[in-house]
């Protein structure tokens, strides 16, 4: 199971049910996927085909929205 926190633009922001514990967001595109880590800090933890620019952008939309990809783990996975 991977429920779409939400989609903007090109991108889809998903997680992946029961991966690992510790807070993390996926980020699909046409042309590839990311996985950012959201603490201690928004970090790219692995990127497949995206460009910079779509990376960048990627971090961005994770940034403005970071309370919601929060509450949406925490009320999928728990605390």
């Amino acid at each position: 199971m991977s429920p779409t926190v939400f989609r903007e633009g090109t991108f889809r922001f998903f997680f992946f049910s029961r991966e690992e514990p510790r807070i993390h967001i996926h980020v699909s595109h046409t042309d590839g996927e990311a996985k950012y880590w959201l603490e201690p800090e928004i970090e790219l933890a692995m990127n497949q085909g995206l460009s910079q620019k779509q990376l960048t952008e990627a971090a961005s939309l994770i940034e403005k929205h970071y309370e919601e990809i929060r509450n949406a783990w925490y009320a999928h996975f728990g605390n």
